[in-house]
């Protein structure tokens, strides 16, 4: 007994501040979450670690953004999307007559030092600029208004109301590949929005068919997603020390992504790349994170000619948009639209054969006729 008492009084206390130890560092690891919930980084953090009492957390944060007003005249209305290092919502304008839909992207940096909040300041600003720059081309969304409320950051976007490429080609590779002409025709209107965004000093970074939207009104493609979350690693110098500061979770997506772009150099080339991936993808009906695995083993160029009916004439236009090495690869999209010119040219004239050959189909009432949709190339471009 004289011992006893002793021991169950250290037991108790030992145990009692062990209690208070873990209660107390809970306590901070929810104000922390609740603190950078917007964070993917951090959501993706709470989702692994099973803590069912985080999560209400990140639900909460969700739901708090929805109805707010920013800037006083955009009204957050619903979730679109997230990714990268930011999420995107549906808003309305409601300083314009019948309160017209938006984009707004919202970018957080996961973490509160002033050094990184600055930096993210002047990407966010650096990338404002651009995006106002950009959105002088009919086929990219224009930039309505950049904001910072509460050191978190808003870009307001035009809603582009149509269907993602990705849909379409779902679409066309139930029924088989999509026609070598839709594919020159897909080809040939990206590069020419890439020439514009290249003329303007920006690389892309993420062109893939869920970036890249068939608008409604009038069928043409639109390529979005210019956000800020899009910037490289930076630097940031002081006089004692360099933080390198990752203000990015992804610079591109897997499959769709150039191989130096994979190392961190990105180029006017990389986008290219992508945009034959695309290309390719729609042709084979292979999706890009497959297709990257049929690399030759001692060239490292794709083989994919054998899973698509392809022209020689496009095959190879498509295998220089994707070499492995940049440097072989065409040296801008205006040197790859002049490649593709003449396949462009020909497949638009078969279209207006093919228009004009249904109108007679449908006058003459010829039932379940059906237009052949790809007719063998000229022999020039066999």
């Amino acid at each position: 007994m004289p011992t006893a008492v002793p021991m169950l009084a250290i037991f108790f206390s030992g145990s009692s501040y062990l209690f208070t130890g873990v209660v107390s560092e809970k306590l901070k690891l929810k104000r922390a979450v609740k603190k950078f919930a917007s964070s993917p980084a951090v959501q993706e953090l709470v989702s692994v670690s099973q803590q069912s009492d985080l999560q209400p957390l990140i639900e909460e944060h969700h739901q708090e953004i929805i109805g707010r007003k920013l800037g006083g005249r955009y009204v957050i209305v619903r979730d679109l999307a997230s990714g990268g290092f930011g999420k995107t919502y549906i808003a309305e304008d409601t300083l314009r007559p019948g309160n017209p839909l938006c984009v707004v992207k919202r970018l957080r940096p996961a973490s509160n030092n002033p050094k990184v909040l600055r930096l993210a300041q002047e990407l966010f600003d650096r990338e404002a600029k651009t995006l106002e720059k950009l959105g002088r081309h009919n086929q990219i969304p224009q930039l309505l208004a950049y904001i910072n409320e509460d050191e978190e950051f808003y870009l307001v976007q035009e809603y582009v109301e149509g269907k993602a490429l990705i849909d379409e080609l779902s679409l066309g590779n139930l029924l088989g590949r999509l026609p070598e002409r839709r594919v020159v025709e897909i080809l040939q209107e990206l590069l020419q929005i890439l020439e514009f965004v290249h003329q303007q000093g920006v690389i892309h970074r993420d062109i893939k068919p869920g970036n890249i939207i068939r608008r409604y009104s009038d069928n043409k493609l639109v390529l979005i997603d210019f956000g800020a979350v899009k910037q490289l690693k930076q630097l940031v110098e002081t006089e004692t020390e360099a933080v390198a500061t990752k203000l990015t979770v992804a610079i591109g997506t897997d499959g769709f992504m150039a191989p130096e772009q994979a190392d961190g150099k990105p180029c006017f080339g990389s986008d290219i790349y992508s945009v034959g991936i695309t290309g390719i993808q729609a042709l084979t009906g292979i999706s890009a994170s497959k297709l990257k695995d049929k690399r030759d083993s001692r060239t490292a160029e794709l083989m994919w000619k054998e899973n698509a009916q392809v022209s020689h004439t496009l095959a190879e236009i498509l295998d220089k948009m994707v070499c492995y090495n940049f440097a072989e690869r065409y040296k801008s999209a205006t040197a790859a639209l002049e490649a593709l010119s003449p396949l462009a040219d020909y497949a638009q004239q078969s279209l207006l054969l093919d228009d004009v050959l249904n109108i007679q189909h449908a006058s003459a009432d010829v039932e379940d006729s059906v237009v052949e949709e790809t007719r063998p190339w000229p022999e020039t471009f066999s």
